[in-house]
C-alpha cells in the first residue's frame, strides 16, 4: 500500500493506493495520526486506487474521523470510491459517518 499526502490551501489530499487490510492498516493509521497531530483536521481521502478494504481498514477511517471531528475542528471526506469499497462501507453502516464525493475536486471544494 502507498500513501501520498498533498497539503493544499484548505485541506490535505491523501491518495491511497493498494489494499487496506490488517497488515497495512497500522501504516495507514500512523500516516493519518501524523497528519492530525501536525494540526491537519480537514482531510480528503482519494480511494480511487484502493483494491480492497478490511474491517481493520474501516476502523482506521472511523478513528481518523473521530479525531478530526473532535471539538468541531474538521472532518474526513471520502472521494472517488470504487463500487466494491463503497459497498463494503455501506454494508458496515459507515457511509452516514462520512461525506462522499464523486471526485477529489468536489471534495476539496467542499471545505
Amino acid at each position: 500500500m502507498e500513501i501520498k499526502s498533498t497539503v493544499l490551501k484548505r485541506c490535505v489530499l491523501i491518495n491511497v493506493n493498494g489494499r487496506i487490510d490488517s497488515a497495512t492498516a497500522p501504516q495507514m493509521q500512523e500516516a493519518l495520526n501524523d497528519l492530525i497531530d501536525e494540526g491537519n483536521y480537514k482531510l480528503v481521502l482519494d480511494l480511487n486506487q484502493v483494491d480492497f478494504i478490511s474491517s481493520a481498514g474501516l476502523w482506521v477511517l472511523v478513528n481518523a474521523q473521530k479525531k478530526c471531528k473532535r471539538f468541531n475542528r474538521g472532518e474526513v471526506i471520502l472521494a472517488s470510491i470504487p463500487k466494491r469499497i463503497h459497498d463494503a462501507l455501506d454494508l458496515a453502516g459507515f457511509i452516514p459517518y462520512f461525506k462522499v464525493f464523486e471526485d477529489t475536486a468536489q471534495a476539496v471544494g467542499s471545505f
